[in-house]
């Protein structure tokens, strides 16, 4: 059988270490708390300034964005044109739909249509974005704009118009050609499909055909 061994109790000298030990854990806990509420102390009126701040901060950014909801719900409110009703339009009520389109869209723009325009049929200056030409085709369903008014519209938006963007309208479609020598050549073209996502769903136009702030002096003025 195992011996069993009785726990000796601790001696005087061990308890008193013990409590000493004890005593100095709880001084040292006492002195940081002390120290941090001290700091806390000094530095109170810089933390509220910056919760304060932070505050402010997030709320103008929510005011913001509440702001930018409710105008872009306003634009889309202000004008919307299906396709169906293009198609019904003549020239001239073409010409004036891509207008109001325009101005919807925060470029200030004015019809110009009409003999010598010049490949221009409507004008609109934005603040930030330039001035854009734009050369209304209005066909009949299924109808297509080929390359010669491209060229047109290259030929004068920077020399007669003094431009940043142009672009070619139609309620129908482009040949091929067209299309790709205006990608070439920086003339937008917005056919059938565009249209409808411009005037009918809402898209604006600067992000309907990527147009950035002017940062740069354009091609067209360029060339001018």
């Amino acid at each position: 059988m195992g011996r069993i061994r009785l726990r000796r109790p601790r001696g005087a000298a061990e308890l008193v270490a013990a409590a000493v030990v004890a005593l100095a854990v709880l001084v040292l806990v006492a002195r940081t708390a002390a120290t941090a509420v001290g700091t806390l102390k000094a530095a109170w009126p810089a933390l509220l300034a910056l919760a304060l701040l932070t505050g402010a901060v997030a709320a103008w950014r929510i005011r913001q964005a509440t702001t930018m909801r409710r105008r872009e719900k306003e634009r889309l409110a202000t004008l919307r044109i299906t396709l169906a009703e293009f198609d019904t339009m003549d020239d001239r009520r073409f010409e004036y739909a891509l207008r109001d389109l325009l101005v919807r869209d925060g470029w200030p723009a004015r019809r110009v249509g009409g003999g010598g325009d010049q490949a221009a049929d409507v004008i609109g200056d934005h603040p930030q974005r330039g001035r854009i030409v734009v050369q209304a085709k209005h066909t009949r369903v299924g109808g297509k704009v080929g390359s010669m008014v491209m060229y047109a519209v290259k030929g004068t938006a920077g020399p007669v118009h003094k431009a940043d963007h142009a672009v070619v309208v139609t309620n129908g479609a482009f040949t091929r050609d067209a299309m790709a020598w205006g990608d070439r050549h920086g003339v937008h073209w917005i056919d059938r499909e565009k249209l409808r996502r411009w005037a009918e769903d809402g898209a604006a136009l600067h992000e309907l055909l990527g147009l950035s702030a002017r940062s740069r002096p354009s091609r067209f003025r360029r060339a001018a």
